[in-house]
């Protein structure tokens, strides 16, 4: 869960995120912040948004920005479950408040010969054990299914 501009606006507010090293994940408490002002490996300058719905504006940010955050519809089963191939949802829903789950788009294939294998690379968080050593592809062009591009952006460093 959670929104990746209000990740960026955080980490703006507070001049900077420590590594994972210093910091990990846990999913457990503690239940107060344990950042640490020297342990800060990173900081942006500010974020920006891709026009909600727009798939080749969500291209364009990856070619030129590289990955970008998005916003999706993971509350599927067949995401949940997902193992290979290129992934779509008829089930799927792309308006903002359908959103539940944020990953990386990495990059894109729109080279191939039919629309349902024009697909985006994303990086998901639930490790390496899920899907393809981590990653899925989800289908490109198809109306922004899972809401893709509903809400995408990037931080500015």
């Amino acid at each position: 869960g959670g929104l990746m501009d209000d990740a960026f606006k955080y980490v703006i507010s507070n001049h900077g995120i420590d590594s994972e090293e210093s910091y990990p994940y846990t999913a457990t408490g503690p239940n107060q912040c344990q950042f640490k002002a020297e342990d800060v490996v990173a900081n942006i300058s500010s974020y920006q948004d891709i026009p909600s719905g727009n798939e080749t504006a969500l291209q364009a940010a990856v070619a030129s920005v590289g990955p970008i955050s998005v916003a999706i519809d993971a509350s599927e089963y067949s995401f949940q479950l997902y193992t290979s191939g290129v992934y779509w949802s008829e089930l799927a829903c792309s308006k903002p408040s359908c959103l539940d789950h944020g990953v990386l788009v990495t990059g894109y294939d729109l080279s191939k010969s039919t629309l349902s294998d024009k697909a985006y690379r994303v990086k998901n968080s639930w490790g390496s054990t899920w899907g393809e050593n981590g990653y899925l592809w989800m289908i490109a062009d198809w109306e922004n299914n899972c809401g893709i591009a509903t809400s995408a952006s990037y931080p500015i460093v």
